[in-house]
């Protein structure tokens, strides 16, 4: 690679990566002390080869010039497909889900992390040709379509958290791409007073006269998935079920006050109270056992690795470099928020893993890919010239 290429490199994007990488070893010796314990150690030694061998994609990835993808958009928008249609017919199901697909070498990849990336490589070339045409409702259906089939296989396995990732790659590229705002706004706008008016029509019980043949509306989605979607509202109405989760965080964030009852001191996660505490419900930890100080501390990070990601995708040589980064950017953003949303108990519960930092093979590996891309428009974003 040229030495002037390399002097385009963000060292602030990569400090803030690696710090975030740090966190995450640190966060899990403690978060999953007790989740196996005949190896206490387990998911942290698994972390660290899952970020080592992902700090090896994220290298190739940024060694290889962005633009090359899109030679082969179509090969890779097919391959996505593939794997996703391979979990249906090989996938092991798992939690009543059915999302991973073993492989010889011991371990289970989840094809819908890596979803995630293609649908970014591939949606950018798609949107980057119709830049300036995007202006009526009948230009954003092809991009809806195209979005649609990878989002209706994940959705299908089912991962309602995945699939609403995609919703959000989608949006923030489509505004970058320069979709009308207003007519796009406003679909978006109308779909969600939509879902809105769904929701309450299938779980209200007092419905006026006139609306009683509506009650109970089927929406396309499991019961245990709707009720996750409305329980964050009032968790206690289901304490043992599936306000549960909720509940376990809500009080393990609240108990760790301003310093945090200390390392490997907490209750809730020690004494595997709160579910799924080294994956979704990570940051409940960090709140219980860092407090207050160790939750803003790993926001700030993350704020900043947000912010030299905006920055990149500013500063992008091209639109299809900048559209990449948008859709990276999207998905982190979305990831962030959610989860440490439904963790606090202000949002849904989607079981969506905190970036960078929960435990997960195919997750870590899909998010240093998407770290990757970044460095590789990062690198590329000044033409040289001969």
């Amino acid at each position: 690679m040229d030495r002037r290429t390399l002097k385009n490199l963000d060292f602030l994007f990569i400090l803030f990566t690696f710090l975030l990488l740090t966190a995450s070893l640190i966060i899990l010796s403690t978060a999953s002390i007790n989740v196996l314990k005949s190896d206490p150690l387990h998911y942290v030694k698994s972390q660290a080869v899952w970020i080592m061998i992902g700090i090896g994609i994220a290298a190739v990835l940024a060694v290889i010039d962005y633009e090359k993808w899109r030679t082969y958009r179509w090969w890779i928008y097919g391959f996505n497909l593939i794997l996703l249609f391979a979990v249906i017919f090989f996938g092991n199901a798992a939690k009543g889900a059915t999302r991973w697909i073993p492989t010889p070498f011991g371990f289970n990849i989840q094809p819908s992390e890596f979803s995630k990336i293609f649908i970014i490589l591939t949606l950018a070339d798609f949107l980057a040709v119709r830049k300036g045409k995007l202006n009526n409702y009948k230009d954003f259906i092809m991009p809806f379509l195209f979005v649609l089939i990878p989002m209706l296989l994940i959705f299908k396995q089912p991962d309602l958290g995945t699939t609403l990732v995609f919703v959000a790659i989608f949006i923030g590229m489509m505004f970058v791409a320069g979709a009308n705002p207003w007519k796009f706004g406003g679909l978006l706008l109308g779909g969600a007073v939509i879902m809105g008016v769904a929701l309450w029509l299938h779980f209200s019980t007092n419905l006026p006269g006139w609306l009683h043949w509506a009650q109970g509306l089927p929406l396309p989605m499991q019961e245990y998935q709707l009720k996750r979607l409305t329980i964050f509202m009032n968790p206690a109405a289901d304490i043992s079920g599936d306000g549960y989760h909720i509940i376990q965080s809500i009080w393990a964030i609240g108990s760790g006050g301003l310093w945090g009852k200390g390392y490997q001191m907490g209750t809730q996660g020690q004494l595997n109270f709160l579910p799924e505490h080294h994956t979704d419900f990570i940051f409940s930890v960090v709140g219980e056992e860092f407090g207050f100080v160790g939750t803003i501390t790993l926001l700030f990070l993350f704020l900043i690795f947000l912010l030299r990601s905006l920055s990149i995708a500013l500063k992008a040589r091209d639109t299809y470099g900048m559209l990449i980064a948008t859709g990276v950017v999207s998905m982190f953003t979305f990831h962030i928020l959610v989860n440490v949303g439904m963790t606090s108990g202000i949002m849904p519960v989607t079981g969506i893993p905190l970036p960078l930092i929960s435990a997960g093979g195919s997750a870590m590996w899909a998010n240093l890919s998407a770290v990757g891309l970044m460095l590789s428009v990062n690198l590329r974003r000044q033409r040289l010239m001969f």
